[in-house]
C-alpha cells in the first residue's frame, strides 16, 4: 500500500492571532485526515513549550485534541523538536503515543529516501546559535530551569521570544543557492549519499522547493503557519509543496 505523508512546521502556537491560526491548523488536519497515512511535524509547533513533571503550558487544546483524534484514527504521527519547543520530553510519547525526535531522521516511503528535521543549527555558519543550542540541550541547566515556578519561567521565555521577533519582524527573503544554509547542508548530504531523494526541513519560515545539483534530489522547506500556511505532501513517488489557503502547488525556487 502506498503511503501518503504530510510534512508541516512552525505553527508557533501561542503568539500572533494564535486562536485564529489554531483553528486553521485544526481545519487543515481535518482535511488531510481523509487520506494521510503519516504526519511528520517538523518542529516549532509552539512558540514556547517546557514540560514540568506534572504540568505543560496551557492552551492549544483544539490542536492537541485533533492530534489525539488523528492518532486514534490510525495515522502515524511523529514530532521533531524545534528551537522554540526544544524542551519536549515524554508528554507526547506517554499521552499520545507520538514519538519525539531530536535530530534529522531518514525515512523510506514509496521507494523514496527522505531526510527530515527541523533545520536549526544545520549547515555552515551561525556559530552563536549553535553554542546556544548546546545550552538549551544541557540536562543540568534544564534541571535548574525546572526549579523555577512555571509562571516565572514563562515570563522569561516570552521576554526573549519578543526580543527575537523585534529583531526579525519577517524572515529574510530567499538568499539564493549560495547563501541558503539548508540548501548547502542538503547538497552536502547528497554528496555523501546520492540515494537521497528529498531533504525536508522547517525553521526557515520561507516555503522553498529547490531542485538540487544532482538533478535527482530536491530540498523542500515547509515554510510556516504565521504567514504562508504551507505544507509538503508525498503521494506516490512525488513530494510537492502546497499552500493551504489557495490549494496551489508552490513552484520551484531557483
Amino acid at each position: 500500500m502506498s503511503s501518503v505523508v504530510y510534512f508541516a512546521s512552525d505553527f508557533h502556537l501561542g503568539i500572533q492571532n494564535s486562536a485564529e491560526r489554531e483553528k486553521k491548523i485544526v481545519s487543515w488536519l481535518g482535511h488531510i485526515s481523509q487520506d494521510a497515512t503519516h504526519l511528520i511535524l517538523l518542529g516549532d509547533l509552539f512558540d514556547y513549550w517546557f514540560e514540568y513533571k506534572h504540568f505543560i503550558p496551557k492552551g492549544s487544546v483544539r490542536f492537541l485534541g485533533k492530534l489525539a483524534q488523528l492518532k486514534d484514527q490510525g495515522i502515524h504521527i511523529e514530532i521533531f523538536i524545534g528551537n522554540h519547543d526544544v524542551w519536549m520530553f515524554d508528554y507526547f510519547p506517554s499521552e499520545f503515543g507520538i514519538p519525539v525526535r531530536r535530530a534529522p531522521h531518514t525515512y523510506h516511503f514509496n521507494g523514496k529516501k527522505i531526510i527530515a528535521g527541523h533545520g536549526d543549527g544545520l549547515g555552515p555558519g551561525d556559530r552563536g546559535y549553535k553554542r546556544l543550542k548546546k545550552i538549551f540541550h544541557n540536562p543540568f541547566l534544564q534541571f535548574l530551569y525546572r526549579q523555577l515556578h512555571p509562571d516565572f519561567s514563562y515570563r522569561i521565555a516570552r521576554y526573549f521570544s519578543q526580543k527575537s521577533r523585534a529583531r526579525e519582524a519577517e524572515p529574510p527573503p530567499y538568499l539564493g543557492t549560495g547563501k541558503e544554509w539548508l540548501i548547502q547542508y542538503s547538497e552536502r548530504l547528497i554528496d555523501r549519499d546520492p540515494e537521497i531523494d528529498y531533504c525536508i526541513f522547517g525553521h526557515r519560515h520561507l516555503p522553498i522547493y529547490h531542485p538540487l545539483s544532482n538533478q535527482k534530489s530536491v530540498y523542500i522547506n515547509t515554510g510556516d503557519w504565521l504567514q504562508d500556511f504551507t505544507y509538503a505532501c508525498l503521494k506516490g513517488e512525488n513530494c510537492y509543496l502546497y499552500n493551504y489557503d489557495t490549494g496551489n502547488k508552490i513552484e520551484p525556487t531557483l
